[in-house]
């Protein structure tokens, strides 16, 4: 028999002695086979996902987006508003219209004095606004009742706290940001300044403050003014928001439309920054008060409130808040709108296979 057939052979009782058994097979086998060649979320995966979708822990998340969003289109306005503050009797320079400001900007430091100190901004900004979102979630937690409901005065105390805390851990990237924000503007007190000269950066102006002006008290310089205006200014914006949205949004309605967001935000924003203002004023004040030029001599906050007003006037309690209002409606609006986006995706993530 050739080597041909005897394969031939081979093969055909093969076929025969396997086919019964294939026959015998249960579906259910097959289909079996289907389904655990499917992947499952590794215990990994899944793990993250439960951790990212908790309360606090997306409040934080999505607060940091929220911050880094904000702060970045409001740049140049908030910028200009920092310019205006600062200036105190004799010091004109921006004495301008907000688009007058806007164009001196752009015309001596070009686009990017638009964006100078935003990335120190941003830096400060994500842990700021994350903090303050993820401690204000986990300070309801004992405010709110059995039910999940809070009081307005629960929620300014709350949204206080958390003011509090935010600007407390990141205070020095704040005082950093402030000289970023002047040191290449157009002062005389400054002195002139070469084009090609190289401004130091943010861990360069760091280093410099630590070493030249007191350690970390000048890193912490300002701070009794910043947290007395923080902490009425976030808890008024997360009372304010909260209290507004609810009336914005229908009953039974918990994902009001985008215009609704933005509209609570921007209300809740203008209301809170009205209101706590001249501390902020007082800031951009105190963390300059011994910068070479633009220094000050107010001995306690008090005494620059008396200065201030004596040889400004009440207004120059409000410098620069035409900007600043300017800048609250898309700020803050966007602000909590790309916060509750990037907060319910996170929280969704529990809800995946």
């Amino acid at each position: 028999m050739s080597l041909n057939r005897q394969d031939t052979t081979r093969k055909n009782e093969d076929e025969v002695a396997t086919q019964p058994v294939l026959q015998s097979l249960p579906l259910s086998s097959a289909a079996g086979s289907v389904q655990e060649a499917v992947p499952t979320p590794s215990p990994f995966l899944s793990q993250t996902r439960s951790k990212l979708a908790e309360p606090v822990v997306a409040a934080f998340m999505a607060g940091g987006v929220a911050g880094a969003v904000s702060r970045t289109i409001v740049s140049p306005l908030e910028r200009l508003k920092i310019l205006l503050q600062i200036q105190s009797v004799g010091r004109e320079e921006y004495k301008l219209s907000i688009w007058e400001g806007l164009k001196k900007m752009k015309r001596e430091e070009g686009w990017r004095g638009f964006m100078r100190g935003n990335g120190t901004n941003c830096i400060r900004i994500i842990p700021y606004s994350a903090v303050q979102f993820g401690s204000y979630n986990f300070y309801k937690r004992f405010a709110e009742t059995p039910d999940g409901e809070m009081t307005p005065v629960r929620r300014l105390i709350c949204g206080g706290f958390a003011g509090i805390t935010s600007v407390t851990v990141t205070y020095p990237l704040d005082i950093v940001r402030t000289r970023l924000s002047i040191q290449s503007a157009s002062f005389a007190s400054l002195g002139s300044r070469d084009p090609s000269q190289k401004l130091p950066g943010m861990f360069t102006t760091m280093v410099s403050i630590y070493k030249n002006e007191g350690g970390m008290i000048a890193l912490y310089r300002g701070i009794i003014p910043t947290v007395a205006g923080v902490a009425p200014y976030v808890g008024l914006n997360f009372m304010t928001y909260e209290s507004v949205r609810k009336y914005l949004t229908p009953e039974g309605d918990k994902n009001p439309n985008p215009w609704r967001k933005l509209l609570a935000g921007a209300i809740s924003g203008a209301v809170a920054q009205t209101c706590t203002y001249p501390f902020d004023v007082l800031r951009r004040r105190f963390q300059i008060n011994t910068m070479s030029g633009m220094g000050y001599q107010y001995k306690s906050i008090w005494d620059a409130v008396r200065v201030i007003v004596a040889e400004e006037g009440a207004r120059g309690l409000f410098k620069g808040i035409g900007p600043n209002l300017l800048k609250v409606a898309p700020s803050m609006a966007s602000s909590w709108l790309s916060f509750e986006f990037t907060r319910d995706f996170l929280v969704s993530l529990n809800d995946r296979d």
